[in-house]
């Protein structure tokens, strides 16, 4: 259950009205999601939030599959249910494969396992990595 009110898109008004139809629109007529109403009790923060999210997810010298593949890897290492829930129904839509996902969560794993003994070891990084 969220902690504040979810500002539904009949009730939006005013810059939250605008962002929500800038939502849909860039979506492609796709609904405005919780996490959208809920930042929308701070319109500064959602504004400055759709904004962002926007610039760093259009295709650029990455895909946009890639780049829905890094923030569910991302996701699952921060613990955000919501994010992991969301970014892989985008990246379902957007070509990913379920032999994708698979990869993806073993290279995640593999890396929080060669992380945590890395830490563990406190093992010093090679100088020829750090040219």
């Amino acid at each position: 259950m969220a902690t504040v009110k979810l500002i539904e898109p009949e009730n939006a008004e005013g810059k939250i009205k605008e962002i929500y139809d800038d939502i849909t629109k860039t979506r492609g007529g796709d609904k405005v999601n919780n996490i959208w109403k809920a930042l929308a009790n701070d319109p500064d923060l959602l504004d400055a939030t759709w904004t962002r999210i926007k610039k760093v997810m259009a295709p650029g010298a990455l895909d946009s599959v890639t780049k829905e593949l890094i923030y569910i890897a991302v996701s699952i290492v921060n613990g955000c249910e919501y994010c992991i829930h969301s970014h892989t129904a985008v990246a379902r839509k957007k070509g990913m494969t379920e032999e994708m996902r698979s990869e993806l969560l073993s290279v995640i794993a593999m890396a929080s396992q060669t992380n945590a003994l890395a830490n563990a070891y406190q093992i010093e990084v090679d100088d020829s990595f750090k040219e």
